[in-house]
This record gives C-alpha cells, structure tokens and sequence, in this order.
C-alpha cells in the first residue's frame, strides 16, 4: 500500500487548446478510496492514465508513496488497474482470466491458485471460476476483471469508469462489492467515474475536477453540504442545485415575490466585489411547500410545469409567477404526487437553506 502525489502535474495534447490537466496538485492517503468525479472531458481519466504511466506528464510529478514514478514505464509502478470494458480472454475460464497476470509472472501454481481462490472469496465469485465470460452476466464478468487486478497485490487499484456498461441493479451490486473489497484490503484506490451517485456512496473523498482543473476536495458529505463554487454546487446532488443569479439590495435578495435576508458576512463579501448581483443556490430538498391555506407565511408563489415521479419522491419542475430571471425551479416533495400541471405552489425558504456564490468569480461566499 501507497500514498499517491500529483505535484502540480499537467497534460497537454498534440490538437493543442487548454490542458487536459492543468497544475494538479492532489494527495491522496495511504488505503484511501478517492473517487475523481466530473462530466466527461474533465480530465479524469487522462489523471487515471498518467498515474498508470500510460501516459506522459508534460510538467510537474507524480509520486506513489515516496518513490518518484513520473518517467517510469507502466510495468515499474506496481499499479493494478481495472478499465471499462472488461477485456477477458474469452477461451480462458474466470479463474484462468484471474489468474493471468500471475501465470505470466511465472508464479508457482500452488500459491497462484491460492491468489485467484482468495481473490475469488473477496469477490464472492467461487462458485463461477469454472465458467468462461460468455456464460457471465456484465456484473460477474466486471467482477472477474477486478478479481484479475486483485490478485497482483499492487500498492494501489486505478478504476476507470468500471460499472459504466451495467444496468442500474447490477451497478448497485456490484459498486457495493467493490467498496467491501477495497474495505477488506485496505489498499489505495483511486476511481474514475461521471456517476456522482457511485463517488457519493463509494469515495472516502471526491475529487471534483472540470477542465482539467481541479475544483474542490474532500469528503462527500463536506462536498455536497459546502460546495466551493457555482459549478460543483450544480454538478453534485441530483437533481442539481436551482441557481439563481438575483439583484442584491441592502438586507439580501428579492427571489421572485420573497424577499430573502442573507448574512451580513456575505452581504460584505459581494459588496466588496462592487458587484450589484450575488448567485444564490438552492437545492430542490431544501423548500419547504406550504399548504393552500397558508396565506400568512412569506412565501415563493410557483406554477408546476411538470411532474417526475420516481416513486419514493416526486420532483416538481415549475416556475415562478414572477420574478426576473428564475428559469424552471426543481422541487422535491415527498410521497405520492398532489399536484397536476398548471396547479399553484408556494414555497418558503429559510436563509440558511441558502448557498451563496459570487457573481463574478462563481466562488462561495463564507460568512461567519
């Protein structure tokens, strides 16, 4: 087991343009699961891919525990790693598709059919060693081409988007399989993936990058509670954070027909910025509906364009009576859905359900 260092690494293509990877500078902890989370054409598998030495770092290094591995070939990292498609010989058996990497190492038998049985065990796979990938489901397959990484014991697991090609059960099974394994062995992995459901419930921490350039770390909760600008509050929670670029007055913002106060510490930081506009975010959980009769309790007053009904919630997307610039607004309700399109809403807000960012530079606002 290792600790991984990208010291202000970047990557550059031949087609020129910005960098696929800008100056990363990330540490990564001995035995930490660390999910690189972002759209595609992020940068995060170029991350995985220099990490691998599948690719060449134009500036900056990279370091797997203490030992410099910028300029070494892929063979002399001691790196396993598992890609998206599966790529299994299909003529060998699970358990020869396991053992592979071991059989050309020249380990002795014995103790190579120990690893593939060891590995199979962490995997919950014995009973399908016999089997060739054709009589697999996508998720035993997967499974197979993590236990063949399993086996080689390296200083640490690189995961590229591994549950992409499964359907939503099997990815559920077999990301939980997965967090049990890297539990169980306590090795460093670092995982890939654009699903922010599979780093939320997967990653010890996230890495949350945009092009090329890394945006905010730490752990999901941290993340999804206190994101650092505009874009990773839109990008993690799903559906995404309603953002609202409003017109700031002296007490806080008018949100439609509600006037909101907002803290006087980011009251002080947009003022600085001589800027007359603040960006506010809301997440769809965080209105509160009030019943029709309420009529006393300031409130947002919405008109419900559409209803998705995923049956343990319902999102409702409506939009505002009145107000400049609110666009189409996500609500989350519970249970069973009420309303119809075209029904009225209203909605409260409490200020400290509020994300506030800059207009100017989509940072979030702090305040005391």
């Amino acid at each position: 087991m290792a600790s991984v260092t990208f010291e202000k690494v970047t990557r550059r293509f031949a087609s020129g343009g910005r960098p696929a990877v800008d100056s990363l500078d990330l540490d990564i902890e001995d035995g930490e699961f660390m999910v690189l989370l972002g759209p595609s054409g992020c940068g995060k598998s170029t991350c995985l891919r220099l990490l691998a030495g599948l690719e060449d770092v134009d500036s900056g290094s990279i370091h797997i525990g203490v030992r410099d591995v910028t300029h070494l070939p892929p063979r002399e990292r001691d790196v396993a790693m598992v890609f998206q498609n599966y790529a299994l010989y299909p003529h060998l058996s699970a358990a020869d598709n396991i053992g592979f990497a071991l059989r050309i190492a020249r380990m002795p038998r014995k103790r190579a059919r120990q690893r593939v049985q060891f590995a199979a065990s962490v995997l919950d796979m014995e009973d399908y060693l016999g089997r060739r990938p054709r009589s697999l489901s996508g998720g035993e397959q997967q499974r197979v081409a993590t236990g063949r990484a399993l086996v080689r014991d390296p200083r640490a697991y690189l995961m590229d988007e591994p549950l992409s090609n499964l359907d939503a059960r099997l990815r559920v099974e077999t990301r939980a399989q997965i967090v049990r394994m890297q539990h169980h062995l306590g090795i460093t992995t670092v995982y890939v993936t654009h699903d922010q459901t599979e780093a939320m419930s997967m990653g010890d921490r996230l890495a949350v990058l945009k092009d090329g350039v890394l945006q905010q770390v730490g752990r999901p909760r941290e993340v999804f509670a206190r994101p650092a600008n505009t874009f990773v509050g839109g990008f993690i929670g799903s559906p995404a954070m309603n953002l609202f670029r409003l017109p700031l007055s002296a007490e806080g913002v008018r949100l439609g027909t509600l006037d909101v106060p907002l803290p006087r510490g980011v009251l002080r930081a947009a003022t600085a910025e001589r800027s007359a506009r603040i960006v506010v975010g809301v997440r769809p959980e965080q209105f509160e509906v009030l019943p029709p009769q309420d009529r006393t309790t300031p409130a947002l007053d919405l008109v419900v364009e559409a209803v998705e009904d995923t049956g343990a919630v319902v999102y409702v997307h409506a939009s505002a009576r009145s107000g400049e610039g609110l666009g189409d607004i996500v609500v989350r309700l519970p249970g069973r859905p009420t309303h119809t399109q075209g029904a009225p809403l209203r909605v409260a807000l409490r200020p400290d359900d509020m994300h506030c960012f800059s207009a100017v530079t989509g940072l979030r606002l702090e305040h005391p």
